[in-house]
């Protein structure tokens, strides 16, 4: 059944959005209003092609695909970091971002003053983020550390961190990039029992992943991205065969 508009946490039409092959960054401001062409200029490509798709509020979604074809763009189109070159994304309520969650943190501050900054851009109120300062430490486990420069954290301290204040947010949806394949299976389990956790509130999920067990135990649906293009919108026990089927022996 075809989710109304009301019932749309997510909705992405004919999206489109094009890189240049010899680095990372975006067009000219003068070529992003340009009329999109139906080929891309020399020297670049089509990171995502005519994607369609909607999102019911509390539905989790996992999309999967090769390395490359577009799914950690996706999740940052509708997290808003980047804008579509054509189509459209509509996003139904604010956004947890748990990508490239390391990012945004300021080396030479404290572990103290990084929470109070990052969760303060984040949306929280100074008063929220007092209220909840000892919740995130406490998840990070980083007590003995709230006054050690950020940049002296260890990797795996710095995404403890890095979650444990994203998760602690209440917009209700959530994005996820590989976050879980990061850390130790201590730390896994227990950004297992947080997701869940949010997950039993009513969020929505949108979960980027390679582990197949993760998605089989998150996302009802899969979003199956090959070639650039949306391949495949099924449940994703039929989105893991598909993707497996491609996959092996390749």
């Amino acid at each position: 059944m075809v989710a109304t508009p009301e019932e749309r946490a997510i909705s992405v039409d004919g999206l489109g959005v094009r890189f240049r092959r010899n680095r990372r960054g975006r067009r000219s401001i003068k070529a992003m209003f340009a009329d999109a062409s139906r080929r891309a200029p020399a020297g670049e490509f089509w990171a995502l092609r005519d994607v369609t798709f909607s999102v019911r509020r509390g539905e989790s979604i996992g999309v999967v695909g090769r390395n490359g074809q577009g799914k950690s763009t996706l999740l940052k189109l509708v997290a808003g970091v980047l804008l579509p070159d054509e189509g459209s994304v509509t996003v139904s309520a604010g956004v947890a971002p748990l990508i490239e969650i390391t990012g945004g943190f300021v080396g030479d501050l404290t572990v103290r003053e990084n929470v109070r900054l990052t969760a303060g851009l984040h949306g929280m109120s100074a008063r929220e983020v007092s209220a909840r300062y000892d919740s995130i430490i406490d998840f990070a486990e980083l007590a003995d550390f709230q006054e050690t420069p950020y940049k002296h954290l260890s990797n795996g301290m710095k995404v403890r961190l890095a979650f444990a204040v994203v998760s602690q947010l209440d917009e209700p949806i959530l994005l996820v990039d590989e976050v879980l394949a990061v850390g130790d299976k201590a730390f896994r389990d227990k950004c297992y029992r947080r997701i869940d956790e949010m997950l039993s509130e009513g969020r929505t999920l949108f979960f980027v992943s390679h582990r197949e067990a993760d998605l089989a135990r998150f996302c009802e649906r899969g979003l199956y991205i090959r070639d650039h293009r949306l391949a495949l919108d099924a449940p994703i026990a039929d989105v893991l065969a598909a993707y497996r089927a491609d996959t092996e022996g390749s």
